[in-house]
């Protein structure tokens, strides 16, 4: 397939007119053909327009047929084959393996979808019927679904070029819910988005849906993402990236007449607790665990564990010790990006001004290739020092040594919010975990015990967020089923005759939906 440089409005391929966005190989520095244009305030306000005349349209296709689209988007990525691998390879730097299994986790997270869908359970669905003879006042009929907000607007992530990008988990978790999509391609990576959105458009067009479903734009700068931001038609927002990124877009969402969500997941250091009991008796494991989480993808994850808090002791001054000798011997890895890799090395640098470096991987062998990095500081010391608690994206992280669990207790309460908080115990360690739990509970949306952060299983029952600056939104989730409540809101329908109720409130419950029916669960 011969890539085009073309933005996709609907089912059109319009070329851009602003500057223009140039792939790069991070492994080479060498610039990748073609160029992608950017589009204009009026490319936005097209695709605006033909994802709000398909709104009412799409937002009631049946769930079979809404099902079908997510399968069928799923099926034509599969069919782009090594095309696909290659292209992104090349302008992420990532290894042939890891595209693989990202598509693979692109097309089971859209088939999850499918499969929530189907099932209908999203819906909601609240029935309390109605009670003319009650006293001293009768009830009304009145049903409750869940129906979607309108167009969402989706930011295409640097790290993952396909699983949280033009066909990832906010796209999928929109269209299930009902939402067109518009996605700004992130400009990393834009040769596989235009590859991937041409796959979503032949999806929409095979299963005869309306084009304004799904647009693909392209922007160097602000123009196009803000414009889609302030776009009256645009009713959600979602976004993976930079904490200063996601923080400009909730500015501009909540600046407008009528405020949207945005749901931005941002930054994170993901703290890892080492218990003394597991220390003493698996430091040699936890050690070279901990070096495999962090060095995995040269550290380019959300969930990278960035700190490592525990008391003071030998068990921890081993721990301290194997990792470093197992961080030695990590060959450095090429990032995503050189603007990526230039932060990673201020970052570093920043910190080797406020912590005591521990131990350096292999030295780097080409252009843009992370060197883990490995420190450690004391907590009074962290926690009187902001420069010590910022995330540093890449395979960087700290060793805040605390001299008792009252120390522990008043760095955890100090750090920001979190995706991921883990713990390694055994079971000696339980009751000094459990004085943990409420705090971190408060910091975090997922906790881990004995395993490592990074791995983000696509379920019903992961939550992929956590309260701020990990996301704008605690109460949401960006990963697993659970996503699509994000783009959903209630409506209630009071004394409405059977004939005018969308069918999944009918009396004869038409999509053998589990309801709530006057306070009980059906079966």
């Amino acid at each position: 397939m011969t890539l085009t440089g073309n933005m996709l409005i609907g089912q059109h391929a319009t070329p851009g007119t602003r500057e223009a966005v140039r792939a790069i190989n991070p492994a080479t520095n060498a610039a990748l053909e073609p160029a992608y244009h950017g589009g204009t305030t009026e490319h936005v306000a097209q695709a605006c327009a033909l994802a709000w005349s398909a709104f009412d349209s799409y937002r009631e296709t049946s769930l079979a047929a809404r099902a079908e689209l997510l399968d069928t988007i799923a099926s034509e990525i599969e069919a782009l084959g090594d095309e696909l691998i290659e292209r992104a390879v090349a302008e992420t730097g990532l290894a042939h393996a890891r595209i693989q299994g990202e598509r693979g986790r692109t097309c089971q997270q859209l088939r999850t979808f499918a499969r929530t869908v189907r099932a209908g359970e999203w819906l909601d669905v609240r029935v309390d019927p109605a009670q003319p003879d009650r006293q001293p006042l009768p009830r009304a009929d009145l049903r409750q679904r869940q129906v979607p907000l309108g167009p969402v607007a989706v930011f295409g992530a640097s790290n993952f070029p396909l699983a949280f990008s033009v066909a990832g988990g906010d796209t999928a978790s929109a269209l299930a819910a009902g939402c067109p999509v518009i996605v700004k391609a992130h400009g990393a990576h834009p040769g596989t988005s235009e590859l991937v959105g041409r796959a979503v458009a032949r999806a929409v067009k095979h299963c005869d849906l309306p084009e304004g479903v799904f647009s693909l734009l392209y922007g160097s700068g602000r123009e196009v993402g803000i414009a889609l931001v302030t776009d009256p038609r645009i009713k959600a927002v979602g976004f993976t990236g930079s904490q200063s990124g996601g923080i400009a877009l909730c500015q501009a969402a909540q600046a407008r007449p009528e405020p949207i969500p945005v749901y931005a997941e941002m930054s994170a250091v993901n703290p890892v607790y080492l218990f003394a009991g597991a220390l003493k008796t698996r430091g040699e494991a936890l050690a070279q665990g901990f070096v495999t989480s962090l060095t995995l993808g040269a550290g380019q994850f959300c969930t990278n564990p960035g700190l490592v808090i525990a008391v003071q002791g030998a068990a921890l001054e081993r721990f301290i010790s194997l990792a470093s000798e197992h961080l030695k011997e990590r060959p450095a890895q090429t990032m995503l990006t050189p603007g990526i890799f230039n932060a990673y090395e201020t970052g570093v640098g920043t910190l080797a001004e406020h912590a005591q470096r521990l131990a350096s991987g292999l030295a780097a062998q080409g252009p843009n290739q992370c060197q883990a990095q490995l420190f450690t500081t004391r907590a009074q010391d962290f926690l009187a020092n902001p420069r010590l608690q910022a995330e540093i994206f890449g395979a960087a992280s700290l060793v805040v040594q605390c001299a008792n669990d009252d120390e522990v207790r008043q760095v955890t309460e100090h750090l920001e919010g979190q995706l991921t908080a883990t713990l390694h115990l055994d079971d000696s360690d339980i009751e000094h975990a459990r004085a943990l739990l409420p705090t971190l509970e408060r910091k975090a949306g997922r906790l881990l015990v004995n395993s490592w952060p990074t791995g983000v299983e696509v379920c019903d029952a992961m939550v992929h967020g956590g309260p701020f600056p990990a996301t704008s939104d605690s109460r949401s989730t960006s990963v697993g089923t659970a996503a699509i409540l994000r783009f959903l809101r209630p409506v209630c329908y009071q004394d409405f005759p059977d004939s005018l109720l969308p069918d999944a409130l009918k009396h004869s419950n038409p999509l053998a939906l589990r309801r709530l029916l006057d306070g009980l669960r059906e079966a």
